[in-house]
């Protein structure tokens, strides 16, 4: 009896890579609340992707699984971001159900080819070899261990000064299938903290995109703000966050309250 149909973040082939190697434009949202029921309500709405922050967010692997089991009916793709480059973190999260990676702390080629064989058996790679465990569905999904090299999505960082002037051999490490600009950590890179709207900023991030085009890899970049959106698409970024559940709740609420409770001034 053939086995069940996979999930959609654990099916073959990658539906997710595919789409960022095809260049596609991919909208997706943030996700760092830890929350597998704000994330289940996000995923209902049709995002394309949904990253689960483990960087800048309380996850681990124990908080992360609930959230996958929540998008498992969604048409969002999740993509994880692990707390640093490491393989042994890296491995733990393609256990779990993870093929979707945004992988921070990459400055230079080398950083980006430890990223790719993290998530590749040997002889590609260095990931290590549990016969059953969630992604592959216990041992039962036929052929993953053929498969599951072909099927890992990676996505760097570039995030600071190095890494915009090695981002021609970052974009060269076989593997790597897109780049996405952190601005934050790129303004405090660039002696800009707060402020990624500098002219420096917005030059190394224009130089990132152009880079990405030219090597015909897709860039990408987190801007809840839609304005910056608008401009980054305009651009060339195709792998784009334009919001964040932190965010969407924080600037909602502040909007009710505004509206509703009154300065004490204004008080009768």
């Amino acid at each position: 009896m053939p086995a069940a149909p996979c999930p959609p973040y654990q099916s073959f082939p990658n539906s997710f890579r595919h789409a960022v190697r095809s260049g596609e434009t991919l909208v997706g949202c943030w996700a760092s609340l830890a929350s597998p029921i704000v994330t289940e309500l996000l995923g209902v709405i049709g995002f394309d992707w949904m990253l689960l922050d483990a960087e800048h967010a309380p996850n681990d692997v124990l908080t992360l699984i609930p959230q996958l089991m929540a998008l498992k009916d969604s048409r969002s793709a999740p993509v994880v971001r692990p707390p640093a480059n490491d393989s042994v973190v890296i491995k733990r999260l393609l256990d779990s159900g993870f093929a979707n990676f945004l992988v921070p702390f990459v400055d230079n080629a080398d950083d980006a080819a430890r990223a790719v064989a993290a998530t590749r058996y040997p002889p590609q790679g260095v990931r290590g070899v549990s016969v059953g465990h969630r992604g592959n569905r216990y041992a039962t999904v036929p052929d993953y261990f053929d498969m599951a090299n072909d099927n890992v999505c990676v996505i760097v960082q570039i995030e600071s000064r190095q890494a915009v002037e090695s981002i021609d051999a970052i974009l060269a490490v076989d593997g790597v299938d897109a780049v996405f600009v952190g601005p934050s950590d790129l303004a405090a890179a660039y002696g800009h903290l707060g402020n990624a709207a500098h002219p420096d900023v917005q030059q190394a991030i224009a130089h990132v995109f152009e880079r990405a085009q030219a090597a015909g890899k897709p860039s990408g970049i987190l801007a809840p703000v839609q304005a910056d959106a608008e401009r980054y698409l305009a651009m060339g970024c195709r792998v784009i966050a334009v919001c964040a559940d932190l965010g969407l709740l924080r600037n909602a609420a502040q909007a009710v309250h505004q509206h509703f409770i009154k300065k004490p001034a204004d008080r009768s």
